[in-house]
């Protein structure tokens, strides 16, 4: 592995045609401007998801910033990438948390680390054909899907009640039922700023409509600034111990599909736009990831995975040097040291971010569609269609099974095992009998760039 970077051209700038390879940088100058538009274009999915789940942001922050340190060195300095939050932990951290507190959540979120870092080392070792075979686009885009889709009452939101004088009264409501005013002009905020405005803006509509709904719910009074003037401008974040129990495994074991997929994706996309083959790195990208989410979850924070936002600058830069990403990440460090700024991501209500989730939620579950129609996934074929229909199904209505007490599945991890079962089972017996309705030569590319909620396709967001 080497650190050190040539200069592309005279450095100043990238001529037609041309693109700034991961071991070229440009000026220095010039490559931290870069660095920091890499830290804009994530900060906004990144944040958002500690703000949803209740996490602090400056941890967040923290371990995005050391997992891309650790991605880069894992990788050889080779591939680069930017290590944000994954939407995809939002729905098991929010399960896991209501039933056993934020400490369990968070072991969970090791767990994942762990098993993706295994798959990751097998992948090294074995090559990664064997993930098209167990991940075929129908599966991988049907598990996206699920995730997305099942997370949808959680953007409405909840209300609690109690009986006063023997009445019942509303107390209180969670997403956009806790303030649909403020969540409407969030949502439309986001919407707008989509489609009128290009480039860095236009990828970062959900940053900016989060902030447009921030300053209404300010004026409107639905914010609590208290903690924010309590905290210190200076300070390391706040780190929580996981708590181990395998029972939340199953909540969490979805994800490490999807975070394969988005890995898998990630360097097939950077091959395509360098037009250099990175298929070698596979495995240590996967690796890489399964690292910073293990380390995220030893001290609370938020699960990583690589970020199709940071593609975006790449493919509108054409500057692919890791050098870039070095600055991104001493940018989002030096981000994780305040804890006032930790305390005002804290303080974004509740209307606010059920605006912003009814928009990101639903896109989750489109790029799972997205997955199906960019690699020709045929619904005539019934195994296709059985598989996505079942799944899909037992996964928005929540599905639940309780083989014992004290230990509970449902919809997302209920629905990725009907996935993978149906489709493999179906597709057996189907070639066994004759039957199979599959095309001579299927698709074979998990479409794993499709998983990430990408603000450069998408206007969106570990």
């Amino acid at each position: 592995m080497s650190i050190g970077w040539r200069v592309h051209g005279d450095g100043r700038r990238v001529s037609p045609g041309a693109v700034v390879a991961p071991d070229e940088r440009l000026t220095w100058p010039r490559t931290i401007g870069i660095g920091l538009q890499h830290v804009v274009a994530m900060f906004g999915a990144t944040i958002l998801v500690p703000a949803i789940t209740g996490f602090p942001a400056s941890t967040t922050l923290f371990f995005s910033a050391i997992g891309t340190v650790g991605f880069l060195l894992i990788t050889g300095n080779r591939l680069p990438s930017y290590l944000g939050s994954s939407f995809a932990f939002i729905a098991p951290i929010l399960a896991a948390t209501a039933s056993g507190g934020q400490s369990v959540a968070i072991g969970g979120i090791l767990l994942t680390g762990v098993l993706l870092a295994v798959v990751g080392v097998v992948v090294h070792l074995a090559g990664a054909r064997w993930i098209d075979l167990v991940m075929p686009p129908v599966v991988t885009g049907t598990i996206v899907a699920l995730i997305g889709l099942n997370l949808a009452p959680v953007a409405w939101g909840l209300c609690q009640s109690e009986v006063v004088d023997g009445e019942i009264v509303q107390t209180g409501c969670s997403g956009f039922r806790a303030a649909p005013l403020t969540a409407l002009v969030t949502l439309g905020s986001i919407i707008l700023v989509t489609v009128l405005f290009r480039g860095m803006l236009g990828r970062l509509a959900i940053l900016v409509g989060v902030l447009i709904g921030y300053v209404f719910a300010l004026v409107r009074g639905e914010v609590d600034l208290a903690a924010v003037d309590e905290a210190a401008w200076v300070g390391l974040p706040t780190f929580t111990a996981p708590t181990l129990d395998l029972s939340v495994l199953a909540l969490f074991l979805p994800v490490v599909f999807v975070l394969i997929a988005e890995n898998v994706g990630h360097v097939k996309s950077v091959a395509a736009m360098t037009g250099t083959s990175y298929d070698a790195l596979t495995g240590r990208a996967l690796l890489a990831d399964g690292v910073a989410t293990t380390l995220a979850g030893v001290g609370g924070g938020s699960g990583t995975t690589t970020y199709a936002e940071n593609i975006g600058v790449m493919a509108a830069t054409r500057v692919y040097s890791t050098a870039a990403y070095w600055v991104a990440a001493a940018g989002a460090l030096v981000l994780s040291m305040s804890p006032k700024f930790g305390a005002l991501v804290g303080s974004v209500p509740d209307g606010v971010l059920g605006g912003a989730a009814t928009l990101l939620y639903g896109m989750i579950g489109i790029l799972g569609a997205r997955i199906w129609v960019q690699n020709r996934v045929s619904f005539s074929d019934p195994v296709n269609l059985t598989t996505a229909a079942v799944a899909l199904i037992i996964g928005i209505a929540d599905y639940s099974w309780i083989p014992q007490a004290g230990l509970e599945f449902k919809g997302i991890a209920l629905g990725t095992a009907a996935a993978l079962g149906i489709y493999h089972l179906m597709r057996a017996i189907a070639r066994w009998r004759g039957t199979s309705a599959e095309p001579a030569s299927p698709a074979s590319v998990p479409g794993g760039d499709e998983v990430k909620a990408s603000a450069a396709d998408s206007a969106s967001a570990s």
